[in-house]
């Protein structure tokens, strides 16, 4: 128990991170817990490899990371890979739950802020990339304005302050549980957010920084990318919406996660 005797569990999906991701595993496995310095922050740090074709997954294992592999390309497919993961044989189930990029793009202490608005009582809890705390061209001008845009819509449909759509965050185990998360790509980000909304979870926002990732984005990186997650990110906010009432049908008969499909 390393966080207010809370276990934390952390998910780094990965696709050729192989510049970064033994800087990024090293630095989160540097932290230590608040109230026992003696103790590292996190219990279980897991890299799932999303069809790396450089040496992301032997430089994280190097590092101290438990890695697997999810050879399916798409960032739904690695998060839900790494939530399979985390109830393998001999390993404590978490009390919390942190996603965070390999590409180095946040830093590693601001894990504990993610923490400390769990441990406040919030379900959820997003890192929100505000402007004042970006590094020059942290973010491209089309994901500032995507972002925003997805974030206001979610905002109008579901009246919910909603700034960001960040994918570093923290989340309850059980909550998490509870959203029977299925996106296999783009759209992993907000489905969380949204069912979390639709579910009445106690959802909460921290502004954090963010710094100029290491190499070129694979989503926004690229006219193919960009595209593609534009068309993932608003087509899941729109299906969730039409899809509410059965989630919520769900919830109430207490369904367990629905992890890969």
């Amino acid at each position: 128990m390393s966080f207010n005797n809370r276990s934390v569990t952390v998910i780094i999906p990965a696709h050729n991170e192989a510049p970064c991701i033994a800087q990024v595993v090293s630095e989160l496995k540097e932290l230590r817990s608040p109230d026992n310095l003696a103790n590292p922050l996190i219990d279980d740090l897991i890299v799932c490899n999303n069809g790396s074709k450089d040496a992301t997954a032997e430089l994280a294992q190097r590092a101290g990371a438990n890695v697997f592999d999810e050879f399916r390309l798409g960032y739904g497919f690695a998060c839900l890979r790494g939530i399979e993961k985390m109830h393998r044989p001999g390993v404590q189930t978490p009390d919390y739950v942190v996603f965070i990029d390999g590409d180095h793009s946040v830093k590693a202490d601001e894990v504990i802020n993610l923490l400390e608005g769990l441990a406040l009582g919030n379900d959820l809890v997003v890192g929100s990339r505000v402007a004042e705390q970006q590094e020059d061209q942290a973010l491209s001008p089309h994901q500032i304005f995507g972002n925003k845009l997805a974030s206001s819509l979610i905002q109008w449909i579901w009246k919910k302050p909603v700034s960001d759509l960040g994918p570093f965050r923290a989340i309850r185990y059980r909550s998490l549980m509870k959203l029977g998360m299925r996106d296999q790509r783009f759209g992993w980000t907000v489905e969380m957010q949204v069912k979390a909304l639709q579910a009445n979870m106690r959802y909460a926002e921290v502004p954090v920084t963010t710094l100029r990732r290491v190499g070129e984005s694979k989503i926004s990186g690229t006219i193919r990318g960009t595209i593609g997650a534009a068309h993932g990110i608003f087509s899941k906010v729109f299906m969730l919406y039409l899809l509410q009432p059965r989630f919520i049908k769900s919830l109430n008969r207490g369904r367990t996660a629905h992890l890969v499909e």
